[in-house]
């Protein structure tokens, strides 16, 4: 079977990739291949479903706007019973002392795109959050709009529906090998025992995409990073809570009657995840997130933790940041991985974005150009600074 497209990962980015290479007017074959259809390992459904613009880098702002701006005409897009239920509650990102620098210069990257960020100092953050402790804490930067929470399976189910009506080859498999001849990938073999001859392949394949980079006899440093989102109860219910992130890294936010939270793993030393490792690490929550809760939040000393999950991270060893692109030898092998923690939330864009590059042979809404592979080759990092 001949495809001209075929999309490895079958998730957010590669419906995204899919569905935006229709509305850009692509009429040729596509094939979008997914082992797990039920989604229930994928990155996108175990995510914490965020969008935020409290990017250090302008090109990463610049992705989640486009989605963002996606959300506001949801119904638009995708008719009139589109919900994906997002809540607008902002980020808060906490800075001591020694964090001021580069909260102060993330802030003026986010203002310098047009976000609604607030640079709040401690006292101010008071005011307008009783209930938080700013023991340690010098400022605070709070997306008054345009960041939140949303629900992710909805967001990935309105993608795949709509995909129904444009002519897109579903496969369920796992894709074992990429054939190369040359300087093209010229097709993939499946676990089925089918093999597709590729006029294109787009690698969506999430925390897997190293190895399917590596398939084709190309490095790509992205590897599964494991990480545990924790759900507690609390006495106590904050409807002005938003996203807090912590000097520390470990955040927490409402989730309906409840909240969750997380972000306790150490990156020194951290290596792959075990890609059937979805058991949760409780330690974490007992020794190293309740007592950060405890002091950012004195309420949170008295809390119930009742559930965990766990989903991995398409985590760029390199960077934290994602690649977006053709490979510059192999030119039909074009990356969308690597995005480290905010692929949900920046996938739209990205999906467009190659669909442009696809169809028009370059970037018209937003140049991913800063994101190309040969900063990859080259070892060069193009760090964002605003992981979480």
């Amino acid at each position: 079977m001949h495809y001209d497209i075929v999309i490895i990962g079958g998730a957010i980015v590669g419906s995204s990739v899919a569905y935006y290479l229709r509305e850009e007017g692509f009429s040729g074959s596509i094939a979008l291949v997914e082992r797990d259809p039920q989604f229930s390992h994928a990155a996108t459904t175990l995510s914490c479903a965020s969008i935020r613009q409290q990017f250090s880098i302008p090109e990463n702002i610049r992705l989640s706007q486009f989605t963002l701006k996606l959300f506001r005409r949801l119904k638009e897009e995708f008719g009139a019973d589109a919900d994906i239920g997002f809540r607008e509650g902002g980020y808060l990102i906490l800075a001591g002392e020694n964090g001021l620098p580069i909260l102060r210069a993330n802030h003026e990257a986010q203002m310098a795109e047009g976000a609604d960020i607030l640079l709040e100092d401690a006292e101010a953050l008071v005011r307008r959050f009783p209930w938080l402790s700013v023991e340690g804490i010098s400022a605070g930067a709070y997306g008054r709009s345009g960041e939140g929470w949303f629900d992710a399976h909805a967001m990935l189910m309105l993608f795949r529906k709509a995909l129904r009506s444009k002519n897109i080859d579903f496969i369920t498999a796992s894709v074992t090998g990429i054939e190369r001849q040359g300087k093209r990938v010229a097709g993939v073999t499946l676990d089925n025992g089918e093999r597709l001859e590729a006029g294109t392949v787009v690698n969506a394949a999430g925390p897997n995409a190293g190895k399917v980079a590596a398939m084709a006899g190309l490095a790509l440093p992205v590897e599964p990073r494991k990480r545990n989102v924790f759900v507690f109860e609390a006495r106590e219910k904050y409807e002005d809570m938003p996203l807090l992130v912590d000097p520390s890294g470990i955040y927490v936010r409402p989730e309906g009657s409840v909240y969750i939270t997380g972000g306790a793993e150490p990156e020194e030393g951290e290596g792959p995840a075990d890609p059937a490792d979805f058991d949760a690490d409780w330690p974490l929550f007992e020794e190293v997130i309740w007592p950060v809760l405890a002091g950012r939040i004195p309420a949170f000393e008295a809390i119930k933790p009742t559930r965990a999950w766990v989903g991995h991270y398409d985590y760029n060893t390199l960077d934290q940041n994602a690649v977006i692109g053709p490979h510059p030898e192999v030119g039909n092998f074009l990356f969308a991985n690597g995005f480290s923690g905010h692929g949900l939330q920046q996938a739209p864009a990205v999906g467009k974005a190659l669909a442009e590059l696809i169809v028009h042979g370059g970037y018209r809404t937003v140049d991913c150009s800063a994101f190309g592979y040969s900063r990859i080759a080259d070892g060069r990092p193009f760090r964002e600074l605003n992981v979480i």
